[in-house]
């Protein structure tokens, strides 16, 4: 249900330059755009690209593309202006030609005169520079509120022990280092957005809020439009899923930004080899590092090993028309939160491997299996992948039926709660979001 005096206000929209970050910022622009807000949707030209593909017609007018012009530096080319692909080395390379391109949103805000900022958690700064030309700011987090939870509780209450035990990092987690630190800045509004829904973690939202003293504000879980995850080789894969039978068959993916060692390739490989089962591998390398051959990256004969019973994508494959599917029974993923809604949508269990240990990934993988959805996979003492861990794992949920039906029957009605709540968790969004604009335009009118 839209809501009335929403219209004729326009947002600008600033996500950070990571597809897992811009797909979720851009289904929240059209869950605003359906509520009558113009949208300027703000990223480089390199992922306007791939963003302009994904908008539908009907969207067209209501959501415009603006392009940020990041800095020349000669060891990151135009074709780096995003984290897609990126070798992990770059990334603060990125973050830092993204810190020097303030003079240059300045100039696109001002230019815009957008009626509030809607940036991304990642771009704090992005809120002092709306507020230098009194455009009000709010931040959104595409990730779960359980994980700004857990960093926040450490932020606003260091030295305290984080009450909610069943969110917690291992040892091997805690001993990464970040690539970049991310900026702290206190301008803008401190409520905050998150693409999340009360269903899954509203008690770490009502914790979050309180230690913050902050209006947490969930959008209701939004996920990818399936009606544009069309690609021309969809069929061949859909075709073969087609053939095997119900919850026979995994689905492996780790996204678009982690890469596997080839100690790590090897594990998944003869983890999936030993489990017995149905599977669909998505396998990722890099861009512009040497190009690998997939038969020498995977463990010799395995494809010949496999035959029929697996199929390895290389680069891209329509994720949510194979978790849709009634022949995939489970999901070995990484834990990325837009991966993780997309499961618990389709009503698929997860199988829990966090990757980057310094990101949302660990937290988001404790939070799911704290709401009985899914199981994390084992490493060792040292953070290591091991193919039996891998394959016991995947036998036990495909097929144990008291695991597997369980863990099916209870993200079935995690997925239907959330969609239960998710128009009234929108609609409450826009009220506050309303509410910042129509006060700062008194505000104005009265000075």
């Amino acid at each position: 249900m839209a809501v009335e005096h929403a219209t004729n206000l326009r947002l600008l929209m600033f996500p950070h330059l990571a597809y897992g970050h811009i797909t979720p910022f851009l289904e929240v622009a059209k869950k605003f755009s359906d509520r009558g807000f113009s949208i300027d949707l703000c990223s480089t030209s390199i992922n306007l690209s791939f963003i302009k593909e994904k908008i539908p017609h009907k969207y067209s007018c209501s959501i415009q593309l603006v392009e940020i012009q990041l800095p020349d530096l000669p060891e990151l080319p135009p074709h780096y202006h995003t984290t897609n692909g990126l070798p992990l080395h770059f990334h603060s390379t990125l973050y830092k030609v993204i810190m020097m391109a303030k003079p240059q949103f300045h100039q696109i805000l001002k230019d815009k005169k957008p009626d509030l900022l809607v940036h991304d958690i990642m771009q704090p700064w992005a809120a002092g520079v709306a507020s230098s030309l009194n455009i009000p700011a709010i931040r959104l987090c595409i990730s779960s509120a359980a994980m700004c939870c857990y960093f926040g509780h450490f932020y606003f209450k260091p030295g305290v022990e984080f009450p909610f035990p069943a969110l917690y990092l291992k040892n091997y987690e805690q001993e990464i280092e970040h690539p970049y630190e991310v900026e702290v800045e206190e301008e803008g509004d401190r409520n905050m957005i998150v693409n999340s829904s009360r269903a899954i973690d509203a008690k770490y939202m009502d914790y979050l809020s309180e230690i913050g003293k902050a209006k947490i504000l969930p959008t209701g879980a939004v996920i990818q439009d399936l009606v544009n995850e069309g690609h021309a080789g969809d069929m061949e894969i859909i075709e073969w899923l087609r053939k095997r039978k119900e919850h026979s068959t995994v689905f492996v993916s780790f996204g678009s930004e982690n890469f596997l060692t080839k100690e790590e390739m090897e594990e998944v490989a003869y983890g999936l080899e030993l489990s017995n089962v149905h599977f669909i591998w998505v396998v990722r390398f890099p861009r512009g590092e040497e190009v690998v051959n997939l038969e020498e990256a995977l463990p010799q004969g395995f494809l010949e090993r496999i035959g029929e019973r697996g199929r390895i994508v290389e680069g891209w494959a329509p994720q949510t028309r194979i978790l849709k599917h009634p022949s995939t029974g489970a999901f070995v993923t990484h834990c990325g939160w837009n991966s993780t809604l997309e499961s618990i949508e389709f009503g698929v269990p997860i199988l829990a491997l966090p990757m980057n240990f310094y990101s949302d990934q660990p937290m988001n993988a404790r939070l799911i299996v704290e709401n009985g959805v899914a199981v994390e996979i084992a490493r060792d003492a040292n953070g290591k992948l091991h193919r039996g861990y891998i394959a016991e794992t995947i036998k036990d949920v495909i097929f144990s039926e008291q695991i597997g039906e369980d863990l099916r029957r209870k993200v079935k009605s995690l997925g239907e709660s959330i969609r239960l709540l998710r128009e009234k968790e929108m609609d409450g969004v826009v009220e506050v979001i309303t509410q910042l604009c129509e006060k700062n335009q008194s505000k104005n009118v009265l000075t």
